[in-house]
């Protein structure tokens, strides 16, 4: 995507759309929602993230020592979706207060939650000094890690798009999702840092930096939120009355149908896991140097945040749909290319294909997915809607690192399962989108997930 016919961007710039402005001003607020939801964001994912950074270099050695190396992967992978096991109860609980109390309140909880789980992860000591105990403190840890994200990107998500004119949802929204990308490139630089350490010393010691810091950026993230208001929305919806019922009893008798359809329509997801964790640790049983990948992956990444805002502009000229399911293809497509250059280890041909997958296309629809996903649900029920179903369709995602270990075969091609299974994931999210999505680029924020009757 190019500046061209768009203009150029700019962090919260005007766009034209077919909607009238009128209609639809918007929160005074939308900047200050969009910045906030960006910068804890990246602090949120970044612990997020670091997590699966170390279970492709680190913890095999450090919690599943003495066993077979290709089995202490797949368990070190496995543990990454233990923090998406947890999520959908999670989810519902931090939606319902959500949806109930307020969204801010939610999102200062997941951002010490994540920054204190973090933080004692750093602490562990090794299998070694306390047996069985480090690998399961690890797992418990791991699930506080998951109950935090299952609120943060939906939640911050909620709160930008309420604030924004209808008008520039998508593009206000594209910032959290950019943020969670910033989040990845902190962890990558992070630990391309300590990687940098004698073997010995990095199994000691090292490795436990990345996590300890995040104490110290976790009240930067508390300072930015806590000055932030609600939604003029969701302020308007509570004086209603109209919040009598349970939101998760609305959700789970009114809404399952959407809830099948985001768990289908979020597949997405499935590249960034695949991506940052199985690739990592793919490429280097076949002798890539994790510097390399960790490079790739800052590199990528850091391209995605000046891409994403594009994405989201976009999505507002002409729709969501034809934006996300373009995104989904190429990453189906990409996949392929992305482990064959690895298998090869060509370094070049790695960059490049990187590029194709995860700025291109994944920039595409990582933007898009959490806002869509909220859009689906009417304001007073939407954190609650919007984060169970999205965390439902996520333990897919958390497992996928675990499935790619699971399914890859030895020799030249034994990509091509995990490339099959990443592509398939892709393409079943753009035949929902294409199908059963509905457009919402037209729609005022206030009429969004209503019944057609009822906006009629």
């Amino acid at each position: 995507m190019t500046a061209g016919p768009i203009g150029p961007v700019t962090p919260l710039s005007p766009s034209a759309t077919p909607v009238s402005t009128a209609a639809q001003p918007g929160s005074a607020n939308a900047r200050r929602a969009a910045m906030a939801s960006f910068i804890g964001s990246t602090l949120e994912y970044y612990d997020f993230f670091i997590y699966g950074s170390a279970s492709a270099l680190i913890f095999n050695k450090i919690f599943f020592p003495g066993i077979d190396p290709s089995l202490g992967m797949v368990l070190s992978m496995a543990t990454i979706g233990i923090g998406y096991v947890v999520r959908p109860v999670a989810a519902g609980v931090i939606g319902h207060f959500g949806d109930r109390v307020g969204r801010r309140q939610m999102l200062v909880l997941t951002l010490v939650l994540m920054g204190i789980a973090t933080f004692l992860i750093g602490c562990l000591p090794p299998a070694s000094a306390i047996g069985a105990a480090a690998p399961v403190l690890l797992v418990f840890l791991r699930a506080v890690q998951g109950a935090s994200a299952a609120g943060e990107s939906v939640g911050a998500v909620t709160m930008t798009m309420e604030h924004a004119p209808s008008n520039k949802r998508a593009f206000y929204a594209s910032w959290v999702n950019t943020g969670a990308v910033a989040g990845i490139m902190l962890a990558s630089l992070a630990f391309l840092a300590v990687s940098l350490l004698p073997e010995q010393e990095l199994l000691a010691w090292g490795w436990r930096l990345p996590f300890l810091a995040s104490l110290l950026v976790v009240g930067i993230g508390l300072y930015i939120r806590l000055r932030l208001p609600e939604s003029e929305v969701f302020e308007a919806a509570k004086e209603t009355g109209s919040q009598r019922e349970l939101p998760i009893k609305v959700v789970l008798r009114d809404h399952w149908a959407t809830i099948l359809k985001v768990i289908l329509f979020g597949l997405w997801s499935v590249v960034s896991s695949v991506f940052a964790a199985f690739g990592l640790a793919y490429a280097g049983k076949l002798g890539v140097p994790a510097a390399v990948m960790l490079t790739v992956t800052i590199v990528t990444a850091a391209l995605g945040i000046v891409v994403q805002p594009y994405a989201g502009i976009l999505a507002d000229r002409i729709g969501r749909k034809p934006v996300f399911i373009t995104g989904n293809i190429i990453c189906a497509v990409a996949a392929f290319a992305f482990f064959w250059s690895i298998s090869i280890a060509s370094v070049p041909l790695i960059f490049a294909t990187a590029i194709l997958f995860m700025t291109v296309g994944y920039g595409m629809v990582n933007p898009l997915g959490p806002s869509m996903t909220a859009e689906m649900f009417e304001t007073r029920i939407r954190y609650t809607g919007a984060a169970t179903a999205s965390q439902l369709g996520l333990v897919v995602t958390g497992f996928a690192p675990a499935i790619a270990a699971g399914i890859v075969q030895p020799g030249p091609v034994g990509w091509l399962p995990v490339a099959m299974f990443t592509a398939a994931c892709c393409l079943i999210s753009a035949l929902v989108t294409a199908v059963w999505v509905k457009e919402t680029y037209r729609t005022r924020t206030e009429d969004l997930g209503r019944q057609p009757a009822a906006t009629a």
